[in-house]
C-alpha cells in the first residue's frame, strides 16, 4: 500500500514539473555552448532582396528642373501626397505583374523580376538617359520597396503587417506583431517564403543564438511566419507548476468523489 502511495506521489510530481514551461522554452537566443561575449557577434548581413511578382515599387526621378521629371513621379512627389498615406503606394506605386514587368511612363514595360533594388535603379536611370534625357542631364533615380509586408499566423495570432524598413529580423517582426505567448514553440518557427519556382518552408530555432547565423533570420517581403503551439498545450497541460497542481487537485477531487459515491452504492 505504501509503495503504491509513493508511486502515485512520484507520478504527480512528474506531471507537475515535466509539463511546466521553463525558461529554456521562453528565452530567445540562448548561448547553449558557452561562447565568450566576442563570439556571440554572429549576425550576418542578409543577401540583397530580389523583386518578386506582386511587389510594389516606389520609383522617383529627380532633377534640377523638377518640371522635366514631373511626368515620371506620382502626384505629390516623393515626399508627399498619396505616398504618405497608409496604402498610398498601392495606387501610386509600380506593381510587378505576373510576367515580372512594371509599366513606367514613357519607357513602357520594364522587366524587374529577380533584380535587386540597386539593379532596378541603374536600369531605369540608364533607360531614361538613353530614350528621354540627354547624357548631360543631371537626373537622380530612387527605387524602394513599398515597405516590408509579412504575415504572422498560428499560436501568435493572425495578422498582416507592413514595416517601412529595408532590413527586419524575425524577432523584430514578431515583436511588432505583439511577441509570442508562453505557449508558442520558439524552437521550431516556420517561415514560408516565396521563390520564383514556388513557396518553400524553412525552420528556425529562436531559442538558440545560432539562429542569428541562419539565412532566414532576416525576413523578406511576403514571408509567412507560422508559429506552432508547444506540445504541452496540445495535451492540455498548464504553463506553470501551480496551474498543473490545480489541475491535478481537480482530478483528485473528482476521483475521490467518485470513489465514495460508488462505495455507498
Amino acid at each position: 500500500m505504501i509503495e503504491k502511495k509513493i508511486l502515485f506521489g512520484c507520478l504527480i510530481l512528474f506531471v507537475l514539473f515535466s509539463s511546466c514551461i521553463t525558461n529554456k522554452d521562453l528565452v530567445y537566443l540562448q548561448d547553449k555552448e558557452g561562447h565568450t561575449d566576442e563570439a556571440l557577434i554572429v549576425n550576418q548581413l542578409p543577401k540583397p532582396y530580389r523583386v518578386q511578382v506582386n511587389d510594389i515599387l516606389s520609383i522617383n526621378v529627380k532633377a534640377l528642373d523638377e518640371e522635366l521629371v514631373g511626368m515620371f513621379n506620382p502626384v505629390g512627389g516623393a515626399n508627399g501626397g498619396a505616398q504618405n498615406q497608409a496604402g498610398g503606394l498601392y495606387f501610386s506605386g509600380f506593381t510587378v505583374d505576373l510576367h515580372g514587368n512594371i509599366e513606367f511612363p514613357i519607357l513602357g514595360k520594364i522587366n524587374v523580376l529577380g533584380f535587386t533594388i540597386a539593379e532596378i535603379k541603374d536600369k531605369v536611370e540608364s533607360a531614361l538617359l538613353k530614350q528621354y534625357f540627354k547624357e548631360t542631364a543631371e537626373i537622380f533615380v530612387t527605387v524602394k520597396l513599398s515597405g516590408l509586408r509579412y504575415t504572422v499566423t498560428g499560436e501568435a495570432g493572425a495578422g498582416v503587417y507592413t514595416l517601412l524598413q529595408d532590413r527586419v529580423n524575425i524577432i523584430e517582426a514578431l515583436a511588432n506583431a505583439g511577441d509570442l505567448p508562453n505557449t508558442a514553440d520558439r524552437r521550431d518557427i516556420l517561415i514560408i517564403r516565396q521563390y520564383p519556382d514556388g513557396q518553400k518552408i524553412h525552420h528556425i530555432d529562436l531559442t538558440d543564438i545560432k539562429a542569428m547565423q541562419s539565412p532566414f533570420y532576416f525576413i523578406q517581403p511576403n514571408d509567412i511566419i507560422l508559429v506552432k503551439p508547444l506540445k504541452r498545450k496540445a495535451i492540455g497541460a498548464g504553463q506553470t507548476w501551480l496551474s498543473n497542481l490545480t489541475t491535478v487537485a481537480s482530478i483528485m477531487s473528482v476521483l475521490v468523489s467518485m470513489y465514495f459515491l460508488t462505495r455507498n452504492l
